[in-house]
């Protein structure tokens, strides 16, 4: 089966290299409010990543592979919104014309900004599954390259550079906490945070209303949930695949579930303490550590993830 490794990482990361952006990464103080475990907490700002998310890196990453032709015929995709502003970002930078489907569970917002990258925006379906079936068959008909949002070995690769950045900006981390979707960053992420430090502890979290990896771990094979539940739209496709179960089921060491309200607690804190505007997703990892979902080791330094550029907290 197909896999990804560090050495394809690190060959991501020299593609993407001036394209994307190296994201802050900001201690946060918490002597105010302690965390359960006390940890010393960083925020890795991939919501302050070109798009608004840690999408343009696997979008970037997999154009960078693609010939002329594969470019000419335009490219196609599916997304909850992060990843198709991440392929409109890349294909605006390569005078790509870009199409994007989306399910209805899609802030309105998101179909704006994507248009406004000068993507060719539909709507289909009520969740991820149903929009990505559609891009499919559209792209087979058209000849249009189609790029998956989490299940790409390229993208994947691109997602995992954050992971060198987080252990060169912070080679004391203990303990990374990263929100789950399809998969495609943990995949990425756990791989790169593992290789460069085996001890390190990689936490996925998945919303209550759709944990579709979590499923998946327990039952040691891909689960298709019947229906997902949860606002965190960014969050919640049905079915991943088994390249990112694979990737997950070696280098994750466990995954946690937090409830929708929850992480809107977690991204009105990165609001009013850090003036972060991020959506449900990008809180996540923040959620974990609030309830206690995840209580690390007590004084590890553990670094959250903030995946995700929104207005979920500061409303």
């Amino acid at each position: 089966m197909t896999t990804v490794t560090i050495d394809d990482v690190r060959a991501a990361a020299q593609r993407i290299e001036g394209r994307v952006r190296c994201t802050p990464l900001l201690p946060a103080t918490l002597a105010h409010n302690p965390l359960p475990g006390n940890p010393t907490l960083n925020l890795k700002l991939e919501c302050l990543q070109v798009s608004g998310s840690f999408k343009a890196r696997g979008a970037m990453s997999r154009l960078t592979t693609l010939d002329d032709a594969a470019k000419a015929r335009g490219l196609i995709t599916a997304s909850g919104g992060n990843h198709g502003l991440g392929v409109a970002y890349a294909g605006h930078a390569a005078g790509v014309p870009v199409t994007i489907y989306l399910p209805g569970n899609t802030p309105p917002a998101k179909a704006d900004n994507l248009r406004r990258w000068g993507a060719t925006v539909h709507i289909h379906g009520d969740v991820w599954d149903d929009a990505n079936r559609e891009a499919l068959s559209v792209a087979a008909r058209t000849g249009q390259t189609y790029i998956h949002p989490f299940a790409d070995p390229a993208v994947i690769a691109g997602q995992g550079t954050v992971s060198l950045e987080v252990l060169a900006d912070a080679p004391d981390t203990d303990v990374l906490l990263i929100s789950i979707g399809g998969g495609g960053l943990i995949a990425g992420a756990a791989l790169a945070a593992k290789a460069l430090k085996p001890a390190i502890t990689v936490i996925g979290i998945e919303p209550v209303g759709a944990p579709t990896l979590h499923a998946s771990v327990a039952a040691g094979e891909l689960v298709e949930l019947a229906s997902v539940d949860t606002l965190a739209n960014t969050l919640a496709p049905r079915r991943s695949e088994d390249l990112n179960l694979a990737l997950i089921q070696q280098n994750v060491d466990d995954i946690v579930l937090v409830t929708d309200e929850q992480m809107r607690q977690a991204a009105r804190w990165l609001w009013q303490e850090f003036g972060l505007g991020v959506e449900l997703s990008a809180a996540a990892a923040i959620a974990a550590l609030q309830s206690g979902a995840y209580v690390p080791p007590r004084g590890a330094v553990c670094t959250a993830l903030i995946c995700g550029a929104g207005n979920d907290g500061s409303s």
